[in-house]
């Protein structure tokens, strides 16, 4: 489990910076990093939303397989 302070400055470099963010979460060659790339040069806006939502809603002990189902454990 990440600590307070970790998850503090994950939030502050997706405000400041969502690709990076990102990219220091889930990697640099990721769907996710090339869909907060595209929001962030569309609008800087939709870069931070999409960037807050990857680092703080997303499964963060990493589990992150795509079609995997929502009950599994």
């Amino acid at each position: 489990m990440a600590s307070n302070m970790e998850v503090f400055c994950e939030i502050l470099i997706a405000i400041l910076l969502p690709p990076l963010g990102v990219c220091l979460k889930r990697g640099c060659c990721t769907l996710e990093f090339l869909i907060c790339l595209v929001l962030t040069i569309l609008g800087y806006i939709p870069g931070i939303i999409y960037a807050l939502y990857v680092i703080v809603f997303q499964n963060r002990e990493g589990n992150h397989e795509l079609g995997a189902p929502l009950n599994s454990a």
